[in-house]
């Protein structure tokens, strides 16, 4: 269900960008964390990028009106439907519809197949009306019956029972036309008709009746405050309107719901009001003013406890690479940083992200949503760096590893070696803005990131060397290899061109030590050691003999 367009402020609407209701593919029996018993397992989530934006939030959907988990809840804490529809759509009140049939836009295709298991008939545009057989009828977009011919379109289709389009069957009549590229088939269909295939897919069948009656009358009044003006159809039949899933749909419950509500709407001001609809609210429903700019009435934030038995109640850490927001968020360098501002209702309501080269730009929060896919516009977001030391350090050595974990209070670092798994590594102390520097002294070399709640994050490597001392000489060359691994490898090696030739080898002794005789050429050396153990290849600087 998407936000209407009908309340005057329908620019601002869409503007926002604000997505619409969705589908819930859980029932309430398996519902997270209702039953108590269940340890909690903190599940890691991970990612390997060296900037990462982890977003944590609450709630699914655009937050306005009926909250469908809430809904649910408050039914099995025996509330009525109309008491529930009171409680999310404020001052208002429950009245008579006014409208007993609705035009449903099904399809526009280049080819479509109707059909039907009894007796039906087609009327075209002079209302000529003949019967037609069983077997299905292909249609293309020069729209002309083979057994009809002298029939001219639009054509009506009509049954006892309900028709197929495409093998989905639909109660009501079908119109269709062309207008000699597509098709368009459209469902004229009862106004209850048309809410028994709407409401199974929109709320789960199994739920509670009077959740589902509330969201009958919430999803009745939506369609007759949303019809569309100068056009062949009222409503579409997918998420831009509602979802219509047609007979197919529909089930004993949900069918039972309608009909229990029939012909009642949600009235404000003596007009059908425009009932919004969503899956999870997070504790709290939204401000139209706050979401749109506009302010609504009925449509402003209302507590909803119940709503925690929904498994989307509270969602994330969702995880991103610094890459992939800089270019959904156009910017021409790296992420640095995210300034949120929220509404009256906590929901994010303006960011501003600044890049590295000091360049930023400015979303709301439905903007953000939309670029990064977030289930709603409550959410806080984290910014997790890690930054790679710029040189390979020497065994025995330190280095400093700089970084940013802003919009978190605490993040500390993990760290392993090959063979190894990860171990706590040092609490990091925050500077402004988020940023620290740690001094880390490995021993071999050793992959660190950043750990903060249930998000590990960040990884860099620190390469840690063999530590070479030398004296080399035209008389020869000597030193020590640290840590001290008897038969570690040394090489000497001879520059030749740009690259390095080597000229001897030997092994260290118990001591660490090794040696090379002379007398040596005229030239400019370096030696080499290669002790394993997670250490990379040892090198002293070059050194000219003559």
């Amino acid at each position: 269900m998407r936000f209407a367009l009908g309340l005057g402020v329908a620019g601002a609407l869409l503007a926002v960008g604000l997505s619409s209701a969705l589908l819930l593919d859980r029932g309430p029996a398996r519902a997270a964390g209702m039953t108590g018993a269940t340890p909690t397992v903190t599940t890691l989530v991970t990612s390997s990028a060296p900037l990462v934006l982890a977003i944590s939030g609450k709630g699914w959907g655009h937050g306005l009106g009926l909250s469908q988990w809430g809904a649910y809840g408050y039914a099995e804490h025996g509330w009525s439907y109309d008491r529930i529809l009171g409680h999310y759509y404020p001052g208002t009140t429950l009245g008579p519809a006014g409208v007993s049939s609705v035009r449903v836009l099904l399809a526009t295709e280049r080819k479509t197949s109707l059909g039907s298991t009894v007796a039906w008939s087609v009327t075209d545009a002079n209302g000529t009306r003949v019967p037609l057989t069983l077997a299905p009828l292909a249609l293309k977009p020069k729209l002309v019956l083979a057994d009809h011919p002298d029939l001219r379109p639009p054509f009506t289709f009509a049954g006892k029972q309900p028709l197929e389009v495409d093998g989905k069957p639909y109660r009501g009549k079908l119109v269709v036309s062309s207008d000699g590229k597509r098709l368009q088939v459209i469902d004229t269909v009862g106004i209850e008709g048309y809410l028994k295939g709407v409401v199974p897919s929109e709320m789960p069948s199994d739920w509670a009746p009077e959740a589902l009656k509330a969201q009958a009358v919430a999803a009745r009044s939506y369609a007759l405050a949303n019809l569309a003006r100068g056009r062949s159809y009222d409503l579409y039949g997918d998420t831009r309107s509602q979802v219509y899933g047609g007979v197919e749909a529909e089930s004993t419950s949900a069918s039972a719901a309608v009909e229990a509500t029939r012909g009642q709407v949600v009235l404000a001001g003596g007009k059908v009001a425009d009932t919004l609809f969503f899956s999870t609210s997070g504790g709290r429903t939204a401000s139209a003013v706050d979401a749109t700019g506009a302010p609504v009435s009925y449509l402003v934030p209302v507590a909803d406890p119940y709503d925690a038995l929904s498994p989307y109640h509270a969602w994330g850490p969702v995880l991103f690479d610094g890459r992939t927001v800089s270019k959904r968020l156009k910017l021409a360098a790296p992420i640095a940083a995210l300034e949120v501002g929220n509404g009256s209702d906590g929901r994010v309501k303006t960011v501003t992200a600044l890049s590295t080269d000091d360049s930023q730009v400015t979303l709301t929060g439905s903007q953000l949503r939309d670029a990064l896919d977030l289930r709603s516009t409550w959410f806080t977001p984290a910014l997790l760096q890690l930054l790679p030391p710029a040189t390979t350090m020497s065994y025995g050595g330190a280095v400093s590893l700089h970084g940013t974990a802003s919009g978190t209070d605490t993040a500390s670092l993990e760290a392993r070696t090959a063979g190894t798994d990860w171990t706590p590594a040092g609490e990091l102390i925050l500077g402004a803005g988020g940023s620290f520097s740690a001094i880390v002294k490995p021993q071999a070399t050793t992959q660190y990131r950043l750990a903060w709640a249930s998000v590990r994050a960040g990884l860099t490597r620190v390469s840690v060397a063999s530590r070479v001392s030398a004296v080399l000489t035209s008389a020869g060359a000597q030193g020590t290899v640290r840590p001290l691994v008897t038969g570690t490898q040394v090489e000497l090696q001879q520059q030749e061109g740009s690259g390095w030739l080597s000229v001897a080898s030997t092994v260290t002794d118990a001591t660490g030590a090794w040696s090379f005789a002379g007398p040596l050429q005229p030239g400019t050396y370096r030696i080499r050691c290669v002790t394993g153990h997670g250490l990379v290849a040892g090198l002293t600087p070059a050194v000219l003999v003559q």
